[in-house]
């Protein structure tokens, strides 16, 4: 007799941000997998969000996308708005749609990049979490929160200053939203990421000698995946990890940790 798929998050309803490529896909993917219903929150990339539509339903589950800017509260207010009325209440949300480093130095970038940046990364968040709270709020409380964070909240880089800003940022929401959000009994928490192979690193991805090079900096020298990410993202939304809130988990191969090594 075959042993039962695990279902944990069987009938909870998931809006996953950025689920059109990387870590928001793979998170769509395995959460679908556990029996989440999907709302796919996708930027432009209509195409590629269609492609984690079938992922989902390839792994049993259902879902819908939804077209939103993050970076816009009336467009993210307008996609909720949609979600109660299509889907229902969403018990878990995961902020995943981000923008990446641009390597220029503060005193060469434009303003509108950095503006975009944070925008992008710290506000989309904010207004992702500040609808999902209100929802649940109403909904008598209870839910999980996760938001894609990275090492750079903590590690700072040359070339990141909109990045690195924007990821100190969504640290310190995810601490203070913990502690107005507990007494609901909503658990919120961070994933702190290093070297994924994502889109986001495509350029070291498309290149096997700039990757070994990059892979020398991580103790455990590679790359991580998304589903590895994912992995981490399903057992924090899930009963398991009821007790952690206000955290970031960082999976980075031990990069973090191995900074300022032979100095």
């Amino acid at each position: 007799m075959k042993n039962k798929v695990q279902m944990p998050l069987k009938g909870m309803i998931a809006v996953v941000t950025g689920a059109e490529s990387g870590i928001g896909q793979a998170i769509a993917a395995e959460f679908a997998r556990l029996g989440a219903i999907i709302a796919i929150n996708y930027y432009k990339d209509k195409a590629a969000a269609a492609k984690t539509l079938k992922m989902v339903r390839d792994n049993g589950s259902s879902a819908n996308l939804y077209q939103a800017d993050v970076s816009d509260y009336m467009q993210v207010q307008q996609l909720y708005r949609k979600v109660m009325k299509e889907l229902g209440s969403p018990y878990i949300l995961v902020n995943s749609a981000g923008i990446n480093s641009t390597g220029i130095y503060a005193v060469d970038m434009d303003i509108e990049s950095f503006d975009r940046t944070i925008k992008t990364d710290l506000y989309g968040t904010f207004y992702h979490c500040k609808e999902f709270i209100a929802i649940r709020k109403a909904a008598g409380g209870k839910g999980k929160i996760v938001n894609i964070s990275s090492i750079h909240e903590d590690v700072a880089h040359p070339g990141g200053a909109a990045y690195c800003a924007s990821k100190g940022g969504v640290r310190n929401l995810t601490r203070v939203l913990a502690l107005e959000v507990a007494s609901l009994k909503i658990n919120v928490n961070s994933i702190g990421p290093g070297m994924i192979l994502t889109p986001m690193n495509q350029k070291v991805m498309d290149d096997p000698k700039a990757l070994k090079e990059a892979a020398k900096h991580i103790p455990l020298d590679r790359a991580g995946t998304p589903e590895e990410v994912a992995k981490l993202a399903a057992y924090l939304v899930s009963d398991d990890a009821s007790y952690a809130t206000g955290q970031t988990f960082f999976l980075d191969g031990g990069l973090k940790i191995n900074i300022g090594q032979g100095a």
